[in-house]
């Protein structure tokens, strides 16, 4: 068969944006199709525009901050209009800077729709076909809706909420993870009279346990009001507000409702199935260690496999993919000690084993950790604190887990991440010289063990924990 292509992507997110770029640059013959903006979630409704909210909330403590520092700050009049403006103008930039390197790599961009009809043949909406020697899926995912809630269509997810032509002053969040977290956080910070509800009893399920306790006192200092085994039933609109029905009888009017209750691989109606590529009970394309599906022609990178769901990782999977078919690549994507960030005020940043995780993979657990206030709150009269917790393996003394939570964490990880990375141990870190004062320093000062586990007695031998 003469293919017309030799690699055809479906979505121009980062994962296959880089896959294309990779691609051409060996050589191949890429092709890009997308339905909506050049850019995928990340750029255009994700990461990069509630990055530049969460700076513009952190405003609200920065001027309060300033008094404490000697300067009379006035006219703290916000204009959510304004910061909406902006935001456009950015992720419009950036997104024709993505267009721009696909053109400058030599990849043709297709923008419509395009679904899978053969092994080697894509059909696109504007009714022509495309017959490509590899086909990528990087569709990335969607928000999912909450099951059983009547009205549900009435509520936002965090695809509109970037664009809301009105600042919500009674904000109702659902959910309990990173996108809810976030957006109950700037929003309250922004002015917003927050409530946050959610199915468990604790945010952020799967983070260590005591980020998830630190940021929910934090969040709380902050005035998000939260209420732990509620959802919704039902939303009913009147005149321009909500009135919402909740699972323990009560029921509140707010100004908008944001259902982040987790996000689906977006799969449906790509004719996947019908082609033979096998799919996940979520929907995610079933994709071996070299992101090959079921079908050896069709490959998948980033949020539609459903794996560690992060651009970073998106766009290692699409380079290492481009290398492999084109290149004559031979490494995998390493999934283990990712680090990440979670942008609520304050921070989170973690790499690597929770305590729970390590406890189940090693016998003996050593806990280290420091909570002390930021000296920027000493001037303030602010009652932040900042949590930082390693996890070493007592055996080897070597660190499997970092967890942070206050100011700058997300900076702080990134860094930590390459020597956790690298197999540091406990005592590497305590002959590295500390940076004073800073926060970071505490990483490198923590001498004192907190608790020593052992997974046999299943608990800690340090009363205080």
């Amino acid at each position: 068969m003469d293919y017309e292509v030799d690699l055809f992507v479906i979505g121009a997110g980062s994962g296959g944006v880089r896959a294309a770029r990779i691609a051409a640059g060996y050589g191949a013959k890429a092709m890009v199709a997308e339905e909506s903006r050049i850019g995928g979630t990340c750029v255009i409704r994700g990461c990069v525009p509630k990055k530049l909210l969460v700076y513009a909330s952190r405003f609200a403590d920065h001027f309060r901050d300033a008094e404490g520092f000697g300067w009379t700050v006035s006219d703290r009049h916000f204009d959510w209009g304004r910061l909406v403006k902006a935001k456009e103008v950015e992720i419009t930039r950036l997104s024709g800077i993505y267009r721009n390197n696909l053109n400058g790599a030599g990849v043709s961009i297709v923008e419509t729709r395009a679904t899978v009809k053969g092994p080697n043949l894509v059909a696109l909406a504007n009714g022509g076909e495309v017959h490509a020697r590899h086909i990528l899926i990087a569709t990335g995912a969607r928000p999912s809706p909450l099951a059983g809630l009547k009205g549900g269509e009435l509520a936002i997810s965090s695809d509109e909420v970037f664009d809301l032509p009105e600042f919500p002053r009674r904000l109702l969040v659902v959910g309990g993870g990173y996108i809810a977290v976030e957006f109950a956080s700037l929003f309250r910070r922004l002015g917003a009279n927050v409530t946050q509800v959610m199915r468990a009893d604790n945010v952020l399920r799967g983070f260590d346990e005591d980020m998830r306790a630190g940021l929910r006192d934090e969040m709380m200092r902050a005035g998000v009001e939260f209420e732990f085994g509620v959802l919704p039933t039902e939303i009913v609109k009147a005149d321009d507000k909500f009135a919402v029905s909740f699972n323990k009888g009560e029921k509140r009017v707010f100004d908008q409702v944001l259902v982040a209750t987790g996000r689906s691989p977006h799969t449906q109606n790509l004719g996947l199935e019908a082609v033979g590529v096998e799919l996940d009970a979520r929907g995610a394309v079933k994709v071996d260690a070299n992101a090959t599906s079921s079908v050896p022609s069709i490959h998948a990178v980033g949020d539609v496999t459903d794996r560690i769901n992060l651009t970073p990782v998106a766009i290692r999977e699409g380079h290492l993919l481009a290398d492999r078919l084109f290149g004559g690549g031979t490494d995998r994507v390493a999934y283990e000690n990712v680090a990440t960030a979670v942008f609520t005020t304050p921070e989170i940043g973690t790499v690597g084993l929770t305590e729970h995780a390590a406890l189940a993979r090693y016998p003996v657990v050593d806990i280290y950790k420091a909570n002390f206030r930021p000296m920027k709150a000493t001037l303030t009269g602010s009652g932040e604190r900042t949590i930082m917790k390693l996890v070493v393996d007592a055996a080897s003394d070597r660190v499997v887990g970092a967890h942070l939570l206050g100011p700058e964490s997300g900076e702080i990880i990134q860094t930590l991440a390459i020597a956790i990375k690298m197999g540091a141990t406990k005592r590497d870190l305590d002959e590295t010289m500390a940076v004073h004062p800073t926060a970071a320093e505490e990483l490198v000062t923590m001498r004192t063990r907190a608790a020593r586990l052992t997974r046999e007695a299943g608990k800690s031998d340090s009363p205080s924990l």
